[in-house]
């Protein structure tokens, strides 16, 4: 028979608080699905927008057409979206609102726009594929989940990811 090993105090009480975080962050993640569930005609409808729309205007951005600049709408209505839902308590993930940031506020500058093309447009592309990545993940999230997992398919873990909930 083994003898018992002793755990240091210490590791008990960093155990309790990974417990509690978890525990913080799970609850939240409850509270997430069901804004996300609450809110899934909205999500629907604005995915269904970015799709529709896609086609055109990735066509625009290579024909350098000043009407790519739609996606910008877009983006902030999905941002916006991201934040309505968010649980309390929690922030969008920091590299997400760098994206966003890409693609939100943006207008084209008849003087430098087509100019700067290659360095300024593909930031609004980057910003409106991941906000659309994030509303299909949310609507198969509402659409599969009927609950919280505590085994995450990839896309729920990344709509966590984006609330800083994993």
């Amino acid at each position: 028979m083994l003898p018992e090993i002793k755990r240091p105090k210490e590791h008990d009480e960093l155990l309790k608080r990974l417990n509690e975080e978890f525990e913080i962050k799970h609850k939240r993640s409850i509270e997430l699905l069901s804004n996300i569930k609450s809110e899934r005609e909205r999500i629907s409808r604005l995915l269904n927008r970015f799709k529709s729309q896609e086609p055109d205007l990735i066509y625009r951005f290579y024909h350098q057409s000043f009407k790519v600049f739609i996606m910008v709408p877009l983006i902030e209505q999905a941002d916006k979206l991201f934040r309505d839902i968010a649980p309390e308590g929690s922030e969008i993930n920091s590299w997400y609102g760098l994206i966003a940031k890409g693609g939100i506020g943006k207008a084209f500058d008849e003087q430098t726009t087509n100019e700067n093309w290659l360095s300024e447009v593909p930031q609004i592309l980057l910003a409106f594929w991941n906000a659309k990545y994030f509303l299909e993940q949310m609507t198969v999230a509402a659409d599969e989940l009927n609950e919280a997992p505590m085994t995450l398919p990839s896309g729920w873990a990344a709509v966590l990811y984006l609330y800083g909930l994993r």
